[in-house]
């Protein structure tokens, strides 16, 4: 009898909770149609809590083995992979983490829609570069590839949750004038998160730049302002 590796066990998991309607509504909601940013991307209708039980159920699976995983067309297949590798983070000792922020940075091109990127990549990139020399995330800020310059901007939350705000700060003003919606979504959610730690530090950045800065990432970055603060901000 032909011994099943882990991954393919686990994807057969996966598989065994598939939902057609919902993976319907999935692939609109994560704009997969042609010239769209998910163009091609195929989805089960697995939600996300199964896919942490299931990933929970495989955390010990070889990292050669959830690469297998990550490499698949299917979404729910290489989130699966990523919250494996981040419940592999978590409890891992210097040498492990190592290895696996690196397998997440080579690996990157699979990491392909927000999703993916949002779940993981603070708990990771960020968690790793916390102790560390960050210049990656400006490499990746300065990226063509959209899924890279938002793990730059959204990895930088996990040094906002230890009060640590000049590299938020930094990538934001690289991704001011950057053209794509996610992006600017990603850098006023940023500086909203940093407000909420210190909204004295926000507020500054907002004086020098929220006149050029994208509608969407002024509205994102101001939503929890009181209603006439928003106003003034958007009538600048």
């Amino acid at each position: 009898m032909a011994i099943v590796s882990q991954h393919e066990r686990c994807a057969k998991e996966l598989r065994q909770c598939v939902n057609k309607e919902k993976a319907l509504i999935l692939q609109r909601f994560f704009k997969t149609g042609k010239g769209e940013y998910g163009e091609g991307d195929r989805f089960l209708g697995v939600i996300v809590p199964q896919q942490r039980r299931i990933a929970q159920m495989y955390r010990e699976m070889p990292i050669g083995q959830v690469k297998k995983l990550l490499q698949s067309k299917v979404h729910e297949y290489r989130m699966t992979a990523l919250l494996i590798l981040l419940y592999q983070f978590k409890k891992a000792n210097e040498p492990e983490r190592k290895k696996i922020f690196e397998f997440y940075c080579k690996n990157i091109q699979w990491i392909n829609n927000w999703d993916l990127v949002d779940i993981t990549c603070r708990d990771i990139v960020g968690a790793y570069l916390f102790d560390t020399d960050r210049a990656v995330l400006y490499t990746l800020a300065q990226s063509k590839n959209v899924w890279e310059r938002r793990i730059a901007m959204v990895s930088t939350w996990y040094f906002i949750s230890r009060k640590q705000y000049n590299d938020t700060l930094n990538i934001a003003k690289i991704l001011l004038k950057d053209e794509h919606d996610l992006i600017h979504k990603a850098v006023g959610w940023m500086l909203r998160e940093v407000g909420k730690r210190s909204l004295s530090t926000e507020e500054e950045f907002l004086k020098k730049y929220s006149c050029v800065m994208p509608r969407t990432m002024l509205r994102y970055a101001i939503e929890r302002f009181p209603e006439n603060k928003r106003k003034k901000y958007l009538t600048r």
